[in-house]
């Protein structure tokens, strides 16, 4: 029987008793290969036994171990410097940053055949092809018996630092792993950091005399026990030297001018925002100062939360959905920390089943990724100071900046009930997100639910009742049939539906369309006979 091989045309010859494949490789070119290819070659075959096959089956390992020895020598000669100009644009006008020359794209320490003169000429692009020329030091090293350059490229303080070549002038920025070219709102925020001011110190266009810190004098009162004076509106930051309104003072006033500056709240129908029967149960945009916009949004949360109680051998702890301190700091964060530059963004509160969720315009200041940072062991870095040192005037953060820890040990209080659940934290380029998961919705299922929920839906309200006897009456019966019934608007009745449904006494079997009303458990109306 014949192999498929031999089917197709394919024959052998015998070598020491075996039969081997007649099989004749493509041609290639026949480059004479220098030390460095040598090395890459060895190291393939040892590390990359994969890619060395398809390449010699492909007829290209030959002409790719060519290529390996002219990058290691014409690298920092003639071969894209804006491959590499790129990074030191970003590190400069970021945290700081190292280049390896030296080094292939597989990792494999390559080394360089004339460092001293690799070193003028890295020197010399970068002060023909930078504006400004960047803070650098250039050190020589030997790995592995090669020798590679190490680039340090120091944090500019007279950002932004711009590439210039191929009739462009462009700065970048270090977003996670990558440098990325500079958008507006970018260059706008390196501007004032190579100034050395920040937004929120910045003259505002809009004139003092004009507003009106009625909200900051009562918060301050309330908060602190003493009394805001004329004298600290400079020394607050609300007006500078000059009398002038600053940027944190517009957004502090009580009809804030700032029209971007606000908060949207939802209380989201399930687990997503997909549409459905009932997609929203709450929501609310809120505007004005941003001590406002703080009390609000907690108002918010607490308005659309449930407490609980679990019992305890001799007691019973109070049991959230959020703990408070961990909502006041996400809060607070997504308000003092926000890009007041990314116009046409506001904050926003969504609250869903099993989740709170608060998105924030603006990420990393230096670019970085939190969700990739310990953050336990995140540096504080203030986008808006003036503003962070108002609220930690009025006793809403401290100057550690320690909000991330806070949120995430108000969370370990209840490790009890979490079920491991913890914050999230996100950012990307121009966001920042925080979820904090629902604690009563983590155990639902569990043992010791019931110990959890059963005071809390033991009993219905009347106009949980009504609605009950409505749906006992006819399954099929829509919210409107519910108001003309009742007496109440359907934004009421769809609110009494979200309480039933979270209290497990209700559940929608089927569409919005062809569904019916299941009823889970017996009830009786508190103020009924």
């Amino acid at each position: 029987m014949k192999t498929l091989y031999e089917t197709l045309g394919g024959t052998y010859h015998e070598e020491n008793g075996h039969l081997i494949p007649n099989v004749t490789l493509p041609e290639q070119t026949d480059y004479q290969i220098g030390k460095y290819g040598r090395m890459h070659l060895d190291y393939i075959k040892q590390h990359r036994r994969g890619r060395y096959t398809t390449l010699l089956t492909e007829s290209k390992l030959n002409s790719r171990l060519h290529e390996i020895d002219l990058e290691a020598k014409e690298m920092l000669e003639s071969k894209r410097p804006k491959s590499w100009l790129k990074s030191v644009s970003a590190f400069a006008n970021g945290m700081g940053g190292k280049l390896l020359f030296g080094i292939d794209d597989d990792g494999e320490v390559v080394g360089l055949a004339d460092c001293e003169r690799d070193c003028e000429i890295i020197s010399e692009t970068i002060k023909t092809k930078m504006d400004p020329i960047p803070e650098i030091h250039l050190v020589p090293e030997t790995v592995d018996g090669k020798k590679i350059i190490v680039l340090t490229v120091f944090p500019g303080k007279e950002t932004p630092y711009y590439y210039i070549g191929d009739g462009n002038r462009q700065a970048f920025v270090r977003i996670g792993n990558e440098s990325v070219i500079a958008d507006r709102t970018a260059i706008r925020r390196l501007v004032l950091k190579g100034a050395g001011t920040p937004y929120d110190s910045l003259p505002s266009p809009f004139e003092y005399k004009n507003m009106a810190f009625t909200k900051l004098r009562s918060v301050c009162k309330q908060r602190t026990h003493n009394d805001f004076l004329d004298t600290d509106y400079e020394s607050w930051g609300i007006i500078n030297e000059n009398g002038e309104l600053t940027n944190a003072g517009a957004l502090i006033a009580d009809e804030s001018p700032v029209r971007h500056s606000r908060v949207f709240c939802t209380r989201w129908n399930g687990l997503t925002k997909a549409p459905g029967l009932l997609d929203a149960v709450d929501d609310a945009e809120y505007s004005g100062s941003i001590i406002s916009l703080l009390q609000e949004a907690i108002a918010f949360v607490a308005r659309n939360s449930k407490k609980a109680w679990m019992k305890l051998p001799d007691d019973r702890q109070e049991m959230p959905e959020y703990p408070e301190r961990a909502v006041l700091e996400s809060v607070v964060n997504a308000l003092i920390h926000r890009d007041y530059l990314e116009y046409g963004s506001e904050v926003h509160v969504d609250m869903f089943d099993d989740r709170l969720e608060i998105y924030s315009p603006g990420g990393m200041m230096d670019g970085t990724m939190v969700q990739n940072l310990d953050v336990l062991n995140v540096p504080s870095r203030r986008r808006n100071p003036v503003i962070a040192d108002i609220f930690n005037r009025l006793h809403y953060m401290d100057r550690r900046g320690s909000g991330f820890k806070k949120i995430v040990e108000d969370y370990q209080m209840y490790a009890n009930v979490s079920n491991g659940a913890k914050p999230v934290f996100k950012s990307e380029l121009s966001s920042f997100f925080i979820t904090l998961p629902n604690l009563q919705y983590v155990v639902k299922g569990q043992d010791g639910t019931k110990d959890v929920t059963k005071d809390v839906i033991k009993d219905v309200t009347k106009e949980q009742a009504d609605i009950l006897d409505a749906m006992r009456d006819n399954p099929n019966v829509t919210t409107a049939e519910m108001s003309q019934r009742i007496g109440l608007t359907q934004r009421h009745i769809l609110r009494l539906i979200k309480e039933l449904t979270d209290k497990e006494v209700i559940r929608r079997d089927g569409g919005r369309r062809y569904g019916k009303w299941m009823i889970l458990k017996e009830y009786r109306g508190k103020d009924s006979e």
